[in-house]
């Protein structure tokens, strides 16, 4: 879809972030570079960092408020980008406030869209995401989905948003704590194996510098292989590892501490533990 055709599904609405972290900064930047709609249409507030607002305001022209209401009232579109554990407090306060054809978008891990309108008292139309922190350079995976009263047009637009940082895919809501695990987890999974191959460069004598450089390459080349490939990681995998040879070797002692396994436990954990989150805000939601 051309540049046009994404102006005009956000050509005349209004964006207020409630919260001021580096995804949302990540979102501000994306925005505005692809001119998605003018900066003065974007406000955004925090709970007390001035700093922050300034920064952001001056950054990339958006308007900073200090007065969380007021960005409401004004805001088509409001985005909850608040921590898990202030969530409930953030969205009882707007209890109220909340305009049942507002479109909120949630930010907030862990939190399903039914725990978010029970707290925010009304039936409108909730989306919920779960970006990840490649978003601070344009490379997000972003899975979104639709609650109760949300309808393609919510969904187009939230598509809109958050094709700025990344790629974005629709999923049942249900989907979203594999996400978790998955993606919004997965960098760290990345950065754990980075930190070790690195280690092993200087430890059989490289530089720092040189150890960094050559491991972040190696990265970029295998995933470009597999996005550009038709064939399975396993077959890209055998097709490096010469019989007798030097990958054969190291894979040897990668499986004899179970790497596969353990990689797969990390994911499935990381799906439970958001949805033991989750369910945890939903009875405290009902209480």
């Amino acid at each position: 879809m051309g540049a046009n055709a994404q102006q005009d599904v956000l050509a005349n609405v209004r964006i207020g972030f409630l919260g001021a972290g580096s995804i949302v900064e990540a979102m501000l930047s994306g925005i505005v570079q692809k001119k998605l709609l003018a900066a003065e249409r974007i406000a955004v507030t925090n709970r007390s960092d001035q700093q922050r607002l300034a920064h952001l305001s001056r950054q990339y022209g958006v308007e900073a408020l200090t007065d969380k209401l007021l960005l409401v009232r004004q805001s088509d579109i409001l985005i909850l980008a608040v921590k898990p554990k202030d969530a409930q407090e953030a969205c009882q306060s707007l209890q109220g406030h909340i305009r049942p054809d507002q479109l909120v978008i949630s930010l907030i891990a862990g939190v399903s869209t039914a725990c978010i309108a029970n707290w925010l008292g009304v039936n409108c139309p909730i989306i919920r995401t779960m970006p990840n922190t490649s978003s601070a350079v344009g490379h997000s995976v972003t899975g979104i989905a639709g609650g109760r009263h949300s309808d393609e047009s919510h969904l187009e637009m939230a598509l809109k948003l958050f094709a700025a940082i990344g790629s974005v895919y629709v999923v049942p809501e249900e989907d979203l704590d594999i996400l978790t695990g998955l993606t919004g987890s997965g960098p760290a999974y990345i950065y754990y194996l980075v930190e070790a191959m690195e280690k092993a460069g200087i430890k059989a004598g490289l530089a720092p510098e040189m150890a960094r450089k050559l491991t972040v390459q190696t990265l970029l080349g295998a995933a470009q292989m597999l996005l550009h490939s038709s064939e399975e990681p396993a077959v890209l995998r055998r097709k490096v590892t010469s019989p007798g040879g030097t990958t054969q070797a190291g894979l040897e002692v990668l499986e004899s501490y179970q790497f596969q396994e353990a990689v797969i436990s990390a994911v499935l954990r990381a799906a439970e533990r958001s949805r033991e989150l989750g369910e945890a805000y939903l009875k405290l939601s009902s209480r």
